[in-house]
């Protein structure tokens, strides 16, 4: 026959042991929840790790667990965050600089079209006295396929410089962006400390 003493700590260690099992599953869960960058509150940690709530609100070590997750997985978060809008911010970056180097290309084809157009000119002028019916119609033909080419720089050169605003447009976006999700994340961080 076991003593009312006996019962009483054969109860505190059952009791013990179903806390310790509660707040390893508690751990469990939280680890799980870290590796799916799951948000981490009190009620979801519960539901996962299938302890009720009061048994966490009662229980200081499991209130610990779960604050000291919820931190881990804020500035794990924070770090991933940053880490995101530098790439954003460096694909924007190098996107502006191809814009103006292909610019800076096409006002160098735009100008050497320019004077090769100016040369053949000066050149069909001092020939035109000299050259027959036929071969003025085949100058004339050549003038006119580099001003169509000329015109086509032009088009894109327009198009590259609209390109270039654009992608100055995006960079300030992603910087005032930028801006403002690391305020969040240090207001998130001052909340949480």
């Amino acid at each position: 026959m076991s003593t009312p003493s006996t019962r009483t700590e054969a109860a505190n260690l059952a009791r013990h042991r179903s806390t310790e099992a509660m707040l390893g599953r508690l751990r469990d869960a939280l680890r799980q929840m870290k590796r799916e960058r799951a948000q981490i509150t009190t009620a979801a940690a519960a539901r996962r790790a299938g302890v009720s709530r009061s048994f966490i609100y009662q229980n200081a070590q499991a209130r610990e667990i779960i604050a000291q997750a919820a931190e881990t997985a804020l500035e794990a978060n924070a770090d991933v965050q940053i880490q995101q809008a530098a790439k954003v911010e460096a694909a924007w970056k190098d996107r502006a600089l191809n814009a103006e180097e292909g610019l800076k290309t096409a006002h160098a084809e735009i100008t050497s079209q320019r004077s090769q157009i100016g040369q053949l000119l000066a050149r069909l002028r001092d020939l035109e006295d000299d050259l027959s019916d036929d071969a003025g119609g085949r100058v004339l033909a050549e003038n006119t396929t580099l001003k169509q080419r000329v015109l086509h720089l032009t088009a894109e050169n327009r198009t590259l410089n609209e390109r270039l605003q654009a992608a100055r447009s995006n960079a300030r976006f992603a910087d005032r962006r930028i801006a403002e999700l690391e305020t969040q994340l240090l207001d998130a961080l001052h909340t949480t400390h």
